[in-house]
């Protein structure tokens, strides 16, 4: 009989980890095809962000409360460096990804978002002055590459709008990476279930502000197959990848978990297909080829 620590135990709980980081990527990627389904009906990124936050602020509440009771109390530093993670990593990144959606495939949306490694990577480089190996500018240049190849195809189609709802995702993409800098000493202190509960909670506040402040409260009354909608995007495509991803990451470590998130821009080009009409092009192949490609050579630096 096999002991708990015996090679077949340890190779079953590997794969169960896979399978759950590979199940949150999904369900993450999953965001893009639930926005472009609300968008069907009379229902702008502000008001789809709120009744987002809305849905998922009571569970990320509650576990802020648990962690609350279970840690040391905060810093006066540590709560401004909060509300800034916050706002920057989650609110603003959420507001400029809903918002390039109006205007992009979420294919599109998925891969550009799937450079926000390499961004911490430039990032890193240009202003902490970490020096660049020669494998990571080769990942990069293949991923971009990518990015390009897929842009270009949609560019042909979309013209301005796609220029446009690119150039906002791309924020959004650029403003996580800010967040995933800055948050790596407090994660440390804090740890990374508060620090997502207490920066989901910024954000909620944030977001649900906004839309009282810039859009009347008669936008709430909505056909119900949007509540329906916004609940699915608040647990399955917010609560549960951010639960799954870290229970992944304790399983299997950060790199393994991380490698198995690169299904999530393939996932969302074939769901997209399938819920959206979505056409799925040889160059949007290629160009999805490349950047994953890209992302498996970063990393394995």
């Amino acid at each position: 009989m096999s002991s708990p620590l015996s090679p077949t135990h340890d190779r079953r709980q590997y794969l169960i980890g896979l399978a759950i980081a590979i199940s949150g990527a999904i369900l993450f990627s999953t965001k893009a095809i639930v926005a472009k389904l609300i968008y069907r009906y009379p229902v702008d990124a502000v008001t789809l962000i709120a009744f987002r936050m809305l849905f998922s602020l009571p569970i990320f509440a509650l576990i802020a409360l648990w962690q609350a009771r279970q840690g040391p109390r905060l810093s006066n530093a540590d709560r401004w460096r909060l509300v800034a993670l916050g706002l920057v990593g989650y609110y603003l990144s959420s507001f400029l990804d809903f918002m390039g959606l109006q205007y992009i495939t979420a294919g599109l949306e998925r891969l550009i978002l799937f450079l926000t490694p390499s961004f911490v990577l430039l990032i890193s480089a240009v202003f902490l002055k970490r020096k660049v190996r020669a494998i990571e500018w080769a990942a990069l240049s293949l991923s971009y590459m990518g990015i390009v190849l897929v842009f270009v195809h949609d560019l042909k189609f979309g013209g301005d709008q796609v220029l446009f709802g690119s150039a906002l995702v791309l924020g959004a993409a650029l403003s996580y990476s800010l967040y995933l800098i800055q948050s790596g000493q407090l994660v440390m202190r804090l740890g990374s279930l508060r620090l997502v509960s207490y920066a989901m909670c910024v954000s909620s506040v944030a977001c649900i502000a906004q839309f009282f402040a810039l859009r009347p409260a008669s936008m709430l009354i909505q056909p119900a197959q949007v509540y329906w909608l916004s609940l699915i995007n608040a647990i399955f495509c917010t609560v549960l990848p951010v639960f799954l991803t870290m229970f992944a990451v304790q399983r299997i470590g950060a790199a393994t978990a991380s490698q198995a998130g690169m299904i999530g821009p393939v996932s969302t080009l074939f769901l997209g297909a399938i819920f959206l009409n979505e056409a799925v092009t040889s160059w949007q192949l290629a160009g999805t080829v490349l950047v994953i490609g890209g992302m498996y050579l970063l990393s394995k630096k």
